[in-house]
């Protein structure tokens, strides 16, 4: 039935039929665990058929190291390490979950059996954000005094997990030597440093995206080479934007400085550098990392935003963030990829939560139309221009972080929405696998280890009204690999009044407090009282999007 109806009034309501209705908490309550029996049966298969090797092939049930015989392999040589990468990735999730017997066991085996003394070759911000970011993530939890988690304390713990991060970090430092500009080598072997054979260019994502983890490393450590090396990089991205719109590119040349790829978008490749920006300085509190966010974000809205003004008012297309030519503001193609979806939660991060609602509302309209996000969508042909879906995070990291700014109940029937594609299209024989193909919903035999750590991870927490994240009264943030970190006064004393090159003597500490004096007014867009319990997004906007995907 494609006739009238379809487009007339009679159609205003079933959006609202199918998502304003309350929630009800047995329904709640219910899809948490659903969430963590997901999260159980990935995990639980990765350690019967899996470990120690790095990733579990839920397919085939066995386990998955590096590919040594083709070096070239990058998809899968950048991640897997031969550090049983699976399980140190989810050791957060375990804890955030309440199940102090399983991370207490975990943490043990990492202890026990995990070096990094490996003749693999990774990629630097890979291992950063999966490897690293998880083992500070896991050593905070531990050694945190008021365990909101329930105790997760190890017995006899000697910071072991901290001294792993350190050994590892150490291993990744040899990409920040021998470049002309600060900005690292993409991959470094862990035994023998930068292989012969580098290639000179890296992308903006990877290598300005290391200052939280390594900044976190610095100052719990008390020594200051991790932040400086992961901070010069960022400021030396920064210095190459151009001076017409101020965007960077997506890869550069770390000898040159030179933009070998000129694409400017908030997808694959530039992705987390925006996000880090932000993120660095709620955890660290230096202005200069909001100073440059902020300036970043303004010049994504001017040259990277397309649609109507505002979200929920007036005429025209829905708001969309294209790919740009850095250096003109000249549209570069018609796709989107999936990675672009985590932009809502940063946009939520900031306080632009009208803005957020729309985008969101977009990727949402493409999972339901496939039940699942392919890698890339062209938004003109209204097709996946890459097909496949690696079980990725990133929707339901925005859907969740909405559900916290508006409570809206829609955001709960989103996730289940995410839940149930995700059990209907991708439980495999042991675990869940990669869709190979979102049309034609064919799988591969791969679970990455993002899956556990993130995937599961938000969905758990978007369902988990009473977890201490939401009510322990700590206030905690998430890497971009879904770690997550207490928001501590710790991590807030610089460490180098001194060295920093360019700081004014004493340069003031921002308090949090100031992140919205800081920011402009229009980020101040409060979702009006009457919309607060109805959709976030009004009906005929809703049709209009599911319009633009094809859906209707």
């Amino acid at each position: 039935g494609r006739g009238a109806p379809l487009w007339g009034p009679a159609r205003g309501d079933e959006y609202e039929r199918r998502y304003s209705r309350a929630f009800p908490p047995q329904l709640r309550a219910r899809l948490r665990d659903a969430a963590r029996g997901m999260f159980v049966f990935g995990y639980d298969s990765y350690m019967e058929h899996a470990f120690p090797r790095d990733e579990l092939d839920p397919l085939h049930c066995r386990g998955r190291g590096p590919d040594r015989r083709d070096p070239s392999n990058l998809n899968i040589n950048d991640v897997l390490g031969n550090y049983s990468l699976t399980l140190i990735d989810a050791l957060d999730t375990l804890a955030v979950m309440g199940n102090s017997s399983e991370f207490q066991k975990a943490v043990k085996l990492v202890i026990d059996t995990v070096s990094f003394d490996k003749d693999s070759t990774v990629q630097v911000f890979e291992a950063t954000i999966r490897v690293l970011g998880s083992l500070l993530s896991a050593h905070i939890i531990i050694t945190d005094s008021k365990q909101p988690f329930g105790d997760m304390s190890i017995k006899d713990y000697d910071n072991e997990l901290l001294h792993l991060a350190h050994d590892l970090a150490v291993r990744l430092l040899p990409a920040f030597e021998n470049t002309k500009t600060g900005i690292p080598y993409p991959r470094v072997n862990l035994k023998k440093g930068v292989p012969a054979d580098s290639h000179n260019e890296t992308c903006t994502a990877g290598a300005g995206s290391l200052l939280v983890e390594f900044g976190i490393l610095s100052r719990l450590l008390g020594d200051s080479t991790f932040e400086w090396v992961a901070r010069r990089a960022v400021k030396a991205l920064w210095s190459l934007r151009s001076n017409n719109t101020g965007l960077l590119g997506n890869v550069v040349n770390i000898q040159t400085g030179h933009w070998v790829g000129k694409q400017s978008g908030l997808g694959a490749g530039s992705d987390s550098f925006y996000e880090y920006l932000l993120k660095s300085y709620i955890l660290f509190g230096e202005k200069e990392d909001l100073e440059m966010f902020n300036d970043a974000y303004r010049n994504i809205q001017n040259h990277l935003r397309r649609g109507r003004e505002a979200c929920n008012e007036g005429e025209g297309d829905p708001p969309l963030y294209v790919n740009v030519n850095m250096y003109t503001g000249q549209l570069m193609n018609t796709w989107i990829d999936s990675l672009q979806a985590f932009f809502p939660g940063l946009q939520v991060l900031i306080g632009d939560v009208e803005d957020a609602i729309c985008l969101h509302a977009f990727y949402y309209a493409i999972w339901k139309r496939y039940g699942a996000l392919p890698e890339r969508y062209n938004w003109q042909l209204q097709a996946p221009d890459v097909p496949f879906y690696p079980l990725r995070p990133e929707l339901v990291e925005s859907t969740y972080l909405l559900y916290q700014a508006t409570k809206n109940p829609f955001y709960l029937h989103v996730g289940m929405d995410i839940l149930q594609s995700l059990e209907k299209y991708t439980k495999a024989k042991c675990g869940y696998a990669t869709l190979h193909h979102v049309v034609e919903k064919t799988k591969e035999d791969r679970m990455e280890s993002f899956f556990l750590s993130e995937t599961c991870k938000y969905l758990y927490l978007l369902f988990d009204e009473e977890n201490p994240v939401h009510k322990s009264g700590n206030k905690f943030m998430f890497t971009t690999e879904g770690h997550v970190v207490s928001v501590d006064g710790r991590f807030r004393n610089s460490l180098w009044e001194d060295i920093l090159p360019g700081e004014e003597d004493g340069a003031e500490k921002a308090k949090p407090t100031e992140l919205k004096a800081a920011n402009f007014s229009s980020n101040c867009n409060r979702v009006p009282d009457e919309r607060r319990y109805l959709l976030p997004l009004k009906s005929n906007y809703m049709r209009q999007i599911d319009q633009m995907v094809g859906l209707i």
